[in-house]
Parts: structure tokens; sequence; C-alpha cells
């Protein structure tokens, strides 16, 4: 799959864009598991225009991460071009993208992200403005339609192909939808066999590991995929998704992150999770980096199955400092099996 002159290969799964997740430290830990491709948190075209430090630091691209893709979101073209300009001239992104698809109201709300569902005339030319605004790919990521009387992407990827963007994505909900129910991915099959869509289309939703992979690759043509929440304290799942379409490289793995243990192991994965609290910590400190990793320690499958893990899960989520949140780790190392023992059970 090309974006333009990137090459991703063949079947590319790549890292999806969240706010207050996806920053550089995890967006570079997730390549080396295996991500094809990262995208960074949304950031505001508003906000970059006026120079806001917060936004700015958005921005931060580190040379192993890269492919990289930087988001912006917006509804008006013409800050959302002035916007993309200042995105390339300060980041150098290997891909610009925008946010057509945030479903959240303080977002969608105010006619920006999935709002642009409701207005696709304005949508249009947002993406016709920032496609001529800079000399990178520009590629864009929407959902089906504002709700389910209103499921628009046939028509309307025909029409964003016209704009100039280079690829697609497509999460497979409503903005009704936020994030309930299940992602439908019929409609983005329907993208996909299309004859007249020649860009790339990549399906995003409802992903949590390989099989579901190998399944939307059989099922819908698409040609990649976008994989989200489940990557929540799971930066691992990227190796998962690699084994299951046959082409896990482990010796890179093995070297991705140290360890003196196997790749894929309980024992690994530990250290993996280690790695990207330490990462944190080291980007913003104590105890923001402890806070920012809350969500991945709170969702993280580890420890799912650990008999009376709850006292020690919310002592992880209210650590302040690094030698406690790491002690309370090593405890747990032990326990990881009885969490194995108790998901079969």
């Amino acid at each position: 799959m090309n974006i333009g002159n990137l090459s991703l290969g063949d079947r590319p799964v790549m890292l999806a864009p969240m706010e207050d997740v996806t920053d550089a430290p995890f967006r570079s830990l997730c390549r080396r598991m295996g991500a094809a491709m990262v995208y960074s948190e949304f950031v505001s075209s508003d906000a970059l225009i006026r120079m806001v430090n917060k936004s700015l630091a958005k921005l931060e691209i580190m040379p192993e991460e890269r492919p990289v893709a930087i988001q912006i979101y917006g509804k008006d073209p013409g800050a959302m071009a002035e916007a993309a300009q200042i995105v390339v001239e300060q980041a150098h992104p290997d891909v610009l993208d925008m946010n057509f698809g945030c479903p959240v109201k303080k977002v969608a709300g105010k006619g920006a992200g999935a709002g642009l569902l409701r207005n696709i005339p304005l949508m249009l030319e947002i993406a016709r403005r920032v496609v001529d605004a800079v000399d990178i790919p520009v590629t864009a990521k929407t959902r089906l339609g504002w709700d389910h009387n209103n499921i628009i992407i046939t028509d309307l990827a025909e029409s964003l192909q016209d704009t100039g963007i280079r690829a697609l994505t497509i999460h497979g909900r409503t903005r009704s939808q936020v994030y309930n129910g299940e992602a439908d991915w019929e409609p983005i099959r329907q993208v996909r066999s299309n004859p007249r869509m020649h860009i790339p289309i990549i399906g995003n939703g409802d992903i949590t590991g390989g099989a579901d992979v190998v399944r939307r690759f059989a099922e819908t043509g698409v040609d990649g995929i976008m994989v989200g929440r489940a990557t929540f304290g799971r930066p691992w799942i990227f190796a998962e998704i690699e084994r299951a379409l046959g082409r896990l490289d482990t010796a890179a793995l093995a070297r991705a992150v140290p360890s003196p243990h196997e790749p894929l192991t309980t024992d690994w994965k530990m250290d993996v999770l280690i790695s990207e609290i330490r990462a944190s910590v080291e980007r913003a400190g104590e105890p923001g980096g402890l806070i920012h990793m809350r969500r991945h320690i709170a969702a993280s499958p580890l420890f799912k199955g650990i008999p009376d893990f709850r006292p020690t899960r919310i002592a992880m989520l209210r650590a302040e400092t690094l030698d406690e949140m790491l002690s309370l780790m090593e405890q747990t190392r032990p326990l990881l099996a009885l969490g194995q023992e108790g998901e079969k059970a």
C-alpha cells in the first residue's frame, strides 16, 4: 500500500490517532512492536495558528517513529490550510491527516471532526484547501455518516478522493454511535469494492487482535487497517498481529525492548509495559508521566484474571513516583501466570 510516494508494504496495520494517548514515546514503542505507521494525537488548527505551546508540543516527532502522520482538526478552511503549513514547516511529518471523524461533543458539537458530516460542502472545501497548501501526502479519517439514517460514506469517499487526498480511513460507526455498539465494516467493504476508488482505503473499528485483522482483510479487501483502543496497555498487539499475518520478525522484536525474556511471553510483556512507563515519566516527569499512564494500566489485559488484583490496580493508579510504580509492577510479576490460568479456566 502506498500513500503518495510513501510505501507501507502489503496489508499494513497502523496506530490510530488518539487524544492523550498517541504521544511520541507511545508512537515510537508501537513502531518497534510492528506498527507500519503511527498517527499523532489530533491538534487544533486554531491553536496552532495562535502558537499555543501545548499544541505545538504535539508536533514533536522522534526519528525512530517514522513513518508518522500528524493529524489536525478544525472547521475553518483557511485556518486548516494555515495550520497544515505550520505542521509541515515545524514537524516535517511523512503524512498530514485531517480529522473528520472525532465524535466527542466538544469537537463535533462545534462543527469540527465528525460535525463536518452535517456539512459536506464545508468538509470538501477544507480538504481541497489543505491539499493545495502543502507538498506532502494529505489523508483523511472519517465515519460512516452522522447517524444510521444518514450512512453517506460511499458517495463521500468519492467526493473526498476528488479533492486530492491520498488515502481515506473509515471508522465503522456513525457519529451518533460514538464508540457504542459494534463497528459495521460492510460500508467500508462497499467503498473498497467501488471501481471508481483508486486511493487506499484503511478500515478502523473493533480490532482487538490478530484474528480480527486477518478476517477484515479477507472480508473487505481494505488496503490497510488501523488499531485504536485495543492498544491501551497493550502496545504488543502489533507484534501479535504480525504473528497472525505470518510475518513476525522475532529477532527484531527481541531488540525492541530491553528484556531477558522471550518475546510475547507474559514477563516480556511486563517489560514492555515498564518500558512505556519509564518513557512516559522521562517525558512528563513525576507524577505527570504516571498520570498519563493510568488509562493504559487500567485497561491492560496483562493483569486480567489475576485473583484479588483490584487493590493492587488501585495502588498502581494512585502511584506518584516511578519507584513506587515499579515496585508494584515487580510485586505483580509472579502473579501473571495466575492471570493466564484464570483466563483459560
